[in-house]
């Protein structure tokens, strides 16, 4: 699977009808969507999608047509981000109505095209899942431990001090923390 950590966009104009989609990570997804509609007061439609993964490790998907005909926009933009393997994204796509009707199939084409434009315009990352690991380390190796997670940039959520080291919470990818195991 892959992820996205900074915003995409692309624009696509089909008779006269603008589409401008955003790729956006799925942390920022509500947030972009209301900016987006102050920030287009005059668009017609603000049809989205989403794909991300629960704490049960299950995909939680969802889709809106947002006044489109139904089906013709929302969930083709889905199949887009599923065929894509993507998750943890949301997209979202701002119509501006050119005065063509373009007919379900017309609507279903340019949705999809759109949103494989900004897909392709993303720098698309592997997904890993992010988990939480405590370890304590007496205090004559925390410079090598210090090290490790400035090099490796791990987030670190607390640190300890005690009698004889510190205590780590870190939050971070399986592979980084097997890292840390590594030294220990």
């Amino acid at each position: 699977m892959k992820t996205i950590s900074s915003i995409s966009a692309a624009s696509l104009e089909v008779k006269k009808s603008k589409f401008h989609s955003f790729l956006v990570p799925f942390c920022d997804f509500e947030k972009t969507l209301d900016d987006l509609k102050k920030r287009h007061p005059k668009a017609n439609h603000f049809v989205s999608a989403f794909r991300y993964l629960n704490e049960n490790n299950q995909i939680i998907e969802g889709s809106s047509d947002d006044g489109e005909p139904r089906g013709s926009a929302g969930r083709p933009t889905l199949k887009v981000l599923e065929g894509n393997d993507l998750i943890n994204v949301g997209i979202i796509t701002v119509r501006y109505f050119g005065g063509i009707l373009l007919g379900i199939g017309g609507l279903v084409k340019a949705y999809s095209d759109v949103a494989n434009l900004a897909i392709k315009n993303a720098n698309l990352i592997e997904f890993e899942r992010v988990f939480e690991y405590t370890f304590e380390v007496d205090y004559n190796k925390t410079r090598e431990i210090e090290y490790l997670i400035k090099k490796e940039d791990i987030f670190v959520v607390n640190r300890s001090f005690g009698s004889n080291g510190i205590e780590y919470v870190v939050r971070d990818g399986i592979s980084k923390i097997k890292k840390i195991k590594e030294i220990l």
